[in-house]
């Protein structure tokens, strides 16, 4: 085992029957390419070169990069951060994501990996709390901006949770294997998920108020206006952000551009 980079988010998971599950949990076929963000040791992409046609592995600490190359010579070893690099610099669609993602970096890589041209299909092993946001529903307790935000342009699943024992070193925290299945048709178009983002963002700040309480003051709109926004939208008054579904929230996002409102973009 090489030693741990605490700096670079490091936790390595060897557990060979875990490994092949996050493997098998992409769905790649022989002609399959996948690319994977932080390979570490290699314990996923020993999966993943057994599955697919071709492996791209993009690694961030330099003193993996020989043993990597050496013990993977038909797997293409890429040192650098994934987040600077352009993905598609190195492969073409239609591919396949996998990764072990540290927990300092997985809000950027998730917002990387669904930017158009999306992949097919991602597979990350994320911080089970992260996981449970993600695919959170309306009215609980987890459900949040980034719940809407990745809802509406993919499909969310979490498959299974991985106890934090099975890293090395051991994590404060349990992980869970996320999978996303971009939508053929998004909810919102790419060039729109800014200003779709600063509207939902800022109702989960009033999320227990009555939705048209929270839309004066997000908007600064008098009574009459925010009413208008929500009959254009076809929502009731009384109800309140926390519950609203990820298409609702579309509808209310589109009727208060119609208004006139402008949403600062975050």
């Amino acid at each position: 085992m090489p030693r741990v980079k605490r700096r670079l988010g490091q936790h390595f998971l060897t557990d060979p029957r875990i490994l092949a599950r996050i493997a098998d949990a992409l769905e790649a076929e022989a002609d399959s390419t996948i690319l994977e963000i932080g390979p570490g040791p290699g314990g996923l992409t020993a999966e993943l070169v057994k599955r697919a046609g071709r492996v791209v592995a993009i690694e961030k600490d330099r003193d993996l990069i020989a043993p990597l190359r050496a013990r993977f010579p038909t797997a293409e070893i890429v040192e650098g951060d994934a987040l600077r690099i352009d993905w598609h610099g190195l492969l073409t669609p239609p591919f396949l994501l996998a990764g072990n993602i540290p927990y300092n970096i997985t809000s950027p890589l998730l917002d990387k990996a669904l930017t158009p041209p999306e992949p097919r299909r991602i597979v990350f092993l994320v911080q089970k709390e992260v996981a449970e946001r993600v695919t959170a529903v309306p009215g609980t307790s987890a459900y949040g901006a980034l719940s809407v935000g990745l809802q509406v342009v993919c499909c969310a699943e979490r498959v299974f949770t991985v106890p934090a024992g099975a890293f090395q070193p051991r994590p404060k925290v349990d992980s869970a294997v996320l999978r996303l299945t971009p939508r053929s048709d998004p909810m919102v178009a790419a060039a729109e998920r800014e200003s779709f983002r600063a509207v939902v963002v800022g109702l989960f700040g009033f999320r227990r108020k009555q939705l048209q309480r929270a839309i004066r003051e997000l908007t600064g709109w008098l009574p009459d206006q925010a009413a208008a926004a929500l009959h254009y939208a076809g929502l009731p008054e009384v109800v309140r952000p926390e519950v609203l579904s990820p298409a609702e929230f579309v509808r209310l996002w589109r009727a208060l551009v119609h208004g006139g409102w402008t949403p600062v973009t975050l």
